[in-house]
Formats: C-alpha cells, structure tokens, sequence
C-alpha cells in the first residue's frame, strides 16, 4: 500500500495534517493523487480489459504476435487510439511475448540440379484473400551443445498470420509435409492455394518452388 493510500484510508480519524507530517507526504500532493483516484481507477480497468484482448490476440496468433502487430489488431476495433508504447508496457508486464520467427541462419541451399518450377506468382508476393497464396521457410533452433532443431512455417501471404509449423531434429521431407498438413487442418483445405519457398533442396523435399494445391 503506498502512503497516499494509507493517508487516504485513515485521515478521517487522524486528519490529513498530521498523517502528512509522520508519512512525510506533501499535503498538497495529496490531495491532487486523491482527485485522480477516478481517473487511475478508469485507467486500471481499461488496461485490464486491454491485456484481456491482447492474449486473445496471442492465442489467435499461435504465440507469435508483438507489440507491432498486437498494436494494429487492438486499434482495429479501438474507440480512441492505443498507443504501441503503451502496449509495449502491458506485454511486458504481464508477459505476453512473441516468438520471433525471423531466421537468424540460412537454411536453403539452391539447388543446381533441381528442376525448374513454373514461377506461378511472377515474383509478385502478394494475396487478394487469405487462402490463396502461402510462403514457407525452414528455420534454425539453437538449443545448446551445438545442436539444432528444426522449423518449418507455412505463412498466409494475405493475412502474414502463421497457419502452420512443424518442428523435428532433422530437415527431412516429412519436416516440411507436417507443416503443409497443419496449415491444411488449420485452413480445412488448401485447395487452389499456392505454395512458395526458396530456391533449394532439404531433405529430400524439392523446397525451392511453388505448389498449386
């Protein structure tokens, strides 16, 4: 309990003069933090039920999402603006964080020998719609003693939302075909969707290409 707080319970039976002398408070700071209990109080509650929506948004998201894009989700359906500073505050303190899916390591090695396949995008990554276009990547994941795990992510190009991940301590193809497969049990289909990744070969699985589904 702070000692405004203190002050403020009990300066009816001791008086504020004198509870400001043995808090050491200033009296009249006192009374400007008593007339912005409403105020602090509003606030409380709006932070309550802004952290409430935040890790909705983090669930929805797979875990993913940060102060960026957590800040456009809220001010989507906001009635005043949200500042990301202040959004940035609340993850903090409540610790809701987001993966960083960044690939801090290369992974795809072209693949001179491989076939060629039809550029159906024309190097235009872009969607009208979710579900129509997915790009996918294989990730580093450092986890001591040099050793590595695995991750493979499907991505809706429309949305940037994660639909799909896969994570193994190899980059065999089946690496790659769970990540398809969540995102198809994520979306309920795939049908007439393209896949793309980056030039190159892992584990068996041409991943270097695109794939109409």
């Amino acid at each position: 309990m702070s000692r405004f707080q203190f002050a403020c319970d009990h300066h009816t039976t001791h008086g504020v003069k004198r509870l400001c002398q043995v808090l050491g408070l200033n009296r009249s700071s006192f009374y400007r933090w008593r007339a912005g209990r409403d105020a602090r109080a509003a606030r409380r509650d709006a932070d309550k039920a802004l952290v409430k929506r935040m890790r909705e948004y983090h669930q929805e998201f797979d875990g993913t999402i940060g102060v960026r894009r957590m800040t456009i989700e809220l001010n989507e359906k906001a009635d005043q603006p949200i500042n990301h500073k202040r959004v940035e505050r609340l993850m903090r303190t409540h610790n809701i964080v987001g993966v960083n899916l960044r690939k801090p390591k290369k992974t795809t090695v072209k693949d001179q020998g491989a076939r060629v396949v039809d550029d159906f995008l024309k190097r235009k990554f872009r969607a009208e719609a979710p579900n129509q276009v997915y790009v996918g990547d294989i990730t580093y994941l450092p986890c001591g003693q040099g050793q590595f795990l695995y991750l493979a992510t499907v991505i809706d190009v429309c949305s940037r939302r994660l639909v799909g991940w896969s994570i193994a301590d190899h980059m065999r193809t089946s690496l790659v075909e769970d990540a398809l497969e969540n995102a198809a049990r994520a979306r309920g289909s795939l049908a007439g969707a393209v896949f793309h990744s980056d030039h190159g070969r892992q584990g068996g699985f041409n991943w270097s290409s695109q794939h109409p589904f």
